[in-house]
């Protein structure tokens, strides 16, 4: 079998996606998702002027050479829009792989470790009372695990507060948007709504936090140490992870269990955290960390040290890296979670896939490859808009994580 074409599609059914499909001379494709979310187009123009003209003639099959060739034979390796554009390569191979095994993805990594996979969804709400409605709707929704966000007093509403929940809108962020930060003020309300959740909800819910990197390593610690009551799942994302020694002041003073990772893009981003036992979950993904193939050797580099896996999962990847998640997911021994935002309607028009979700499960399905394809008709309706993700500053003005 031979690669003969590939084509980059970049559509915004509601936000910008970049997938990558390649096609073969025996008929078989396969799709992967190469979004980068706000640097879309970084990654196109590393695709389509350094990658795919070195993909026409191969043989789809060497999935392990083709990922080598590009990462080591670049000589510039890591970073984001390299990564993220072998993802794209890597997820497709994969899903003709699969296909020309006539088998669902998981079953060729080496089949089900479980029957179904645990996911976590968002609530949140600009005060505690709307915090705390809006966990009872995840609950009677069916879920078992929700990440919670609040409004915070004295600031406006900041990412996973508002009223809006879809970041990087093509319509509503062609600049980036700034948003207004206090430390000080967000430390000492989050107890206050924690205590009002487990009040309202009880014990039966596994409750989730994301602090966006915004703090220090000693104020991370104070904040795991002060929500030690609530018994979260975890709390995520709590420093800025370049310095991973950091993570080991945390971890002297909290018995909170720590996620970090959606940002990674390598081992080397986690290697030190996942071998001193620094973090309890990492949240690598598919379209992040190097397709199927890398993200495979870190969660089984995470299980010699009992690290679990917590996929990434919000909107800014497509469906289609969902879909090669959840069946490393289903696969992989040290699994922990699943993160699910949900999707705009438009966006699973465009994406179509066998997985599902039920009572606060996912599922990838039993369709042979990865399960999720590309409508390209329906997607050109959909054209690229450039948009932006947020920025942060304190109330003094100051540039601070985001």
């Amino acid at each position: 079998m031979k690669i003969t074409d590939v084509k980059v599609i970049v559509c915004s059914p509601g936000r910008n996606f970049v997938t990558v499909k390649i096609f073969t001379d025996e008929g078989l494709t396969g799709v992967g998702d190469a979004t980068l979310n706000g640097r879309e187009k970084a990654v196109v123009a590393y695709l389509e002027e350094h990658l795919v003209p070195l993909l026409i003639g191969r043989d789809p099959s060497r999935i392990e050479d083709i990922w080598q060739y590009f990462y080591r034979g670049a000589y510039w390796r890591r970073g984001p829009v390299t990564m993220a554009a072998i993802a794209g390569i890597d997820m497709a191979l994969w899903d003709i792989k699969a296909k020309a095994a006539n088998m669902p993805l998981y079953q060729l990594l080496g089949g089900a470790s479980r029957e179904k996979v645990l996911c976590y969804t968002h609530a949140q709400g600009t005060n505690i009372a709307e915090a705390v409605e809006a966990v009872g709707k995840r609950i009677d929704e069916g879920y078992k695990a929700v990440r919670v966000q609040c409004g915070i007093p004295g600031l406006p509403d900041v990412y996973g507060t508002g009223a809006k929940t879809v970041t990087n809108n093509a319509i509503d962020d062609a600049v980036p948007h700034e948003e207004v930060w206090s430390t000080s003020k967000y430390l000492r309300h989050m107890p206050k709504l924690f205590e009002a959740v487990r009040e309202v909800h009880g014990w039966d819910v596994e409750l989730l936090h994301d602090s966006h990197h915004r703090l220090t390593p000693i104020e991370a610690a104070r904040l795991g140490k002060d929500l030690e009551f609530a018994r979260l799942f975890w709390l995520e994302d709590t420093v800025a992870a370049e310095h991973q020694e950091g993570f080991r002041l945390i971890r002297k003073h909290t018995t909170t269990p720590i996620a970090v990772g959606e940002v990674f893009n390598t081992i080397w981003d986690a290697r030190l955290l996942i071998e001193e036992q620094l973090i309890d979950y990492i949240r690598t993904t598919c379209v992040h960390a190097g397709g199927v193939t890398a993200l495979r050797r870190i969660m089984d580099f995470a299980s010699i040290y009992n690290v679990r896996t917590a996929c990434h999962g919000a909107m800014d990847m497509s469906p289609i890296c969902l879909g090669a998640n959840l069946h490393l997911d289903l696969w992989v021994p040290n699994f922990g979670i699943q993160e699910y935002s949900g999707y705009l309607p438009q966006i699973l028009d465009v994406f179509p896939g066998a997985w599902s979700l039920d009572d606060g499960y996912l599922h990838p399905g039993e369709a042979i490859g990865h399960g999720v394809d590309i409508d390209e008709k329906l997607a050109a309706k959909f054209p690229y808009q450039r948009a932006y993700l947020p920025v942060n500053r304190l109330e003094d003005g100051t540039l601070w994580h985001w």
